[in-house]
């Protein structure tokens, strides 16, 4: 049952990073999927996008948190979505090769 369980934990991690991303990209769900699927650096961009923002959410939910922390956690995720755009732009620039689903 554990394995199976963090498998389900892993399914729930992968779609919400990929919906965190796809939120920001709508026009490059195929692509943001085919590169999580081909880049461990990618897919790990995408759920630290996904933790940064569920980490904000709770920031915002707390009276308690100083704004300092909330400007820390939006200034990541700003970081995080440029740094995501460039790897999608980047990879709009390649020309697939002879084989590739593109």
């Amino acid at each position: 049952m554990g394995a199976a369980m963090t498998r389900i934990n892993d399914l729930r991690g992968k779609e919400q990073a990929f919906s965190s991303v796809a939120r920001r990209f709508p026009q490059a769900e195929f692509t943001i999927r085919r590169l999580m699927r081909m880049s461990e650096d990618f897919y790990d961009l995408c759920g630290e996008l996904a933790e940064a923002e569920h980490a904000l959410a709770q920031v915002l939910q707390s009276v308690k948190q100083p704004e300092e922390r909330e400007r820390e956690w939006q200034e990541l995720i700003n970081c995080l979505v440029v740094e995501i755009g460039e790897a999608l732009a980047e990879h709009g620039r390649r020309k697939p090769g002879p084989g590739s689903p593109d």
